[in-house]
Parts: structure tokens; sequence; C-alpha cells
């Protein structure tokens, strides 16, 4: 099957290109970006061998539709969609935090309260919880963005007094963080869906704070499906889900949490297709919407030819 596995463009007023686990990102003259999703695939900050057909698609249709869903919540950076892997937005200067929303006990809060943690983030969890109970009510456990090596948690108490945000600047993040949550919960259950967590992150853009790159995507989110979630949960079993956990949970089932001399296992073209296959279900299981796969011939020029066409019509003078 086709993909777009990497771009390599040089467009109108171009200053500079960032490759980043899965997106490629395009400076537009210090203003605007070009986001292109491609099919890479990352999990345990490794990018895997084999793209996914169609992900790509998926993530940035699933982003930009959450994007305009939320604008009058909180101001984000799209600008306009151009092509089905293409978000074109301001560009900002991020903030050196990821701002995670649990609203379940799920992946990475589970594993450390299994091992003993009853504390994430400097928020208390309490006793006799199971995996994927739902929260007392949702928490906020920010992490650290490293260049290199795994992102680390950090509380808000330290960002402030290690001065990486202010005060101000973190009240706004809760903030927005919740409201951003709030109508993904709600999203996400009139699709009978949960959202179990997720993560934002946020930049300024003339001294304002405004949530960037993607909002609910299997990416950055947990989905469970809620007519079942109950009763799994009574059973102790595992929790139907629509994420890329499933992913990472394969991976661990075959020796991989991208530790050093761990090998990634090989990825056969059927779990290949089974993974876009799931993509596809969380777009059309989120959204309410048909998925409409693009067509992959001369993809390359489609996108080159769709971002021009914006530039001309719509950045003038750059």
């Amino acid at each position: 099957m086709q993909s777009l596995v990497s771009t390599n463009y040089f467009f109108t007023g171009q200053k500079d290109f960032y490759r980043g686990k899965v997106r490629d990102v395009y400076n537009i003259n210090d203003q605007y970006l070009v986001m292109i999703a491609s099919d890479r695939i990352s999990a345990f900050d490794h990018v895997l061998p084999e793209s996914i057909p169609y992900k790509g698609q998926v993530l940035n249709q699933i982003a930009s539709t959450f994007l305009d869903d939320t604008s009058e919540l909180v101001p984000n950076w799209k600008i306009a969609e151009p092509d089905p892997h293409v978000t074109v937005g301001l560009r900002c200067n991020p903030l050196p935090v990821e701002v995670v929303v649990r609203g379940y006990l799920a992946g990475h809060a589970w594993r450390l309260y299994r091992d003993g943690g009853r504390e994430i983030c400097g928020v208390k969890l309490p006793e006799g919880l199971k995996e994927n109970d739902r929260l007392p009510e949702p928490i906020i456990t920010p992490t650290t963005k490293a260049k290199t090596g795994h992102d680390e948690d950090i509380s808000f108490e330290e960002l402030r007094s290690q001065k990486i945000l202010k005060k101000k600047q973190i009240e706004t993040l809760e903030s927005y963080a919740h409201k951003l949550f709030q109508a993904g919960s709600e999203k996400a259950s009139s699709q009978d869906l949960i959202l179990v967590d997720t993560k934002y992150e946020f930049g300024t853009c003339d001294d304002k704070i405004i949530l960037i790159d993607e909002i609910h995507t299997p990416d950055s989110s947990r989905y469970f499906y809620k007519d079942t979630y109950e009763a799994i949960q009574s059973k102790d079993q595992k929790q139907r889900q629509l994420s890329k956990e499933f992913v990472r949970q394969w991976l661990i089932e075959h020796g991989f949490q991208g530790l050093e001399g761990q090998l990634v296992p090989e990825m056969t073209p059927d779990f290949v297709d089974n993974v876009s296959n799931r993509y596809i279900e969380l777009f059309e299981q989120i959204t309410g919407n048909t998925f409409v796969k693009r067509d992959y011939t001369d993809i390359n020029e489609t996108i080159i030819t769709s971002v021009e066409s914006f530039i001309t019509n719509n950045m003038q003078g750059i």
C-alpha cells in the first residue's frame, strides 16, 4: 500500500524546515507554519520502520475538525487545511511543556500507580483504584518536552519554582486544558466513546497563549468504547480502546519498549493494515463522518500545488 513517508519541499517564502517524529513542518517567512502529517508512526520515542497508510490524513483531519470546533473556547493556531495531510497556521513560540489531562487511570499513570506510586505531577491519587478506573475528577499532569529521550513528569509548582512558566501562564494553561478536555469528552460521549486522556501543546503568539499542534487524535489521546466500559471494568478485563496504545502494547508483547539494546519487532503487512484500519475506525467513531481515502497518486505534486495556491491567494508579499 502507498503512504506518505516523508517530504522535502521548498515553498515560496520558506525560511526553514523541521522533521518531527510524525510531522514535517515548514516555516513560511517566520509568520506561518505548513504542517504536513506524514504516515510515519512513533512509539516509545522511536519512529517505527513501517509507515501506516492514511494515518497522516486521519490525524490531520481529526485535529483540523477539533481545532475548528473548539476555536471559540480556546484560541488556536489553525488558518486553513489546503490538503488532507496539511494544515497551515500561525507560527508560534512553543511553551516547553506538554499538558496531559487524565480522566481515567490508564497508560503511563496506571503503570506508575501499579508500581506503588500514589502521586503524579504533584497530584495525589486515592487508594484502591484498578487499571482504567475513572478518576474522581480529571487531573492535569504536565511533562517537559525533551529534545532527546523520554519526556519527564513535572508539577505546575515545579514549573513555576524553576521559572519555566510564569504563574499567569500556568493559570491560563489549566483553564484552557480543562475547557478542551470537557469539550472533547462531550463530543466523544455523543459518539458512544470515552475520552480517557489526552495531551495539549501551547505556544505564544504576540504574547498570547494559543493551542498549537494536534488535538484529540489517536496519537495524542486515548478513547474507550462507552457502551461496554462498565461491564468490562466490572470483570477486570482489558478495555476496548481506540488509540495508539494498542501499538505500544503490541511492541511490549514483542519485547520492545524503546530501551537500549532492544530491537523493533517486524511489522508485517497484516499488522500495518490492521493499524491503518484502526486509525480509520477512530476517525469515523469520533467524528461521525465516513472516512474518504485520499488518492496517493502524485501526492507530492498535489500537496505542493495546493500549498502554493494557498500561499499565492492568502499570503501576499511574503
